[in-house]
């Protein structure tokens, strides 16, 4: 048994659990986080993606106490009170979901991307968009919706960014 100490969606939490609980469980379980999904616990579908640190991680192989003292960001804590994301007002705008399942980690994924884009002042293309997705899978679309969301929320999130300077 360990102490993981973490700042998760802007609050601090620490618990004692043992040395092998991955991420993704001690945010369902221990947290009552359930927005992260597990779908294949071996990094294949995306589906349990969260932010740690700013960089988008894989939660279902990556055991807690090796992020002590990290910040993590799950879908819970993308949205400011009741006002949405910009990427999840896009999902919602272009239907970029289906049964839902995939979703959060789609637009975590979403984000993590249009913010690496920008951050390096490369363009992002529609080409870009379905590389940077090939971690992420979702079995109910055609994944053009989704990369229409990403798309659009990139623009929103530029004008947001360039406004904030």
């Amino acid at each position: 048994m360990s102490r993981v100490k973490l700042t998760v969606n802007g609050q601090t939490v620490s618990r004692e659990v043992p040395d092998n609980t991955l991420l993704s469980q001690f945010l369902r379980e221990d947290l009552r986080l359930t927005g992260t999904h597990v779908g294949c616990d071996t990094s294949q579908c995306g589906a349990c993606l969260v932010h740690v640190d700013g960089r988008a991680i894989k939660a279902c192989t990556t055991l807690a106490v090796s992020l002590d003292g990290a910040d993590v960001t799950t879908i819970e804590g993308v949205a400011n009170g009741d006002d949405l994301h910009p990427m999840q007002t896009a999902f919602n705008t272009h239907h970029g979901l289906q049964c839902g399942f995939c979703t959060p980690g789609m637009v975590m994924a979403g984000i993590d991307i249009v913010t690496r884009y920008q951050a390096m002042g490369q363009p992002l293309t529609e080409a870009a968009i379905r590389e940077e997705l090939e971690g992420n899978l979702c079995r109910c679309t055609g994944y053009h919706n989704i990369v229409k969301a990403i798309a659009d929320a990139a623009q929103t999130m530029s004008g947001a960014a360039k406004a904030a300077q």
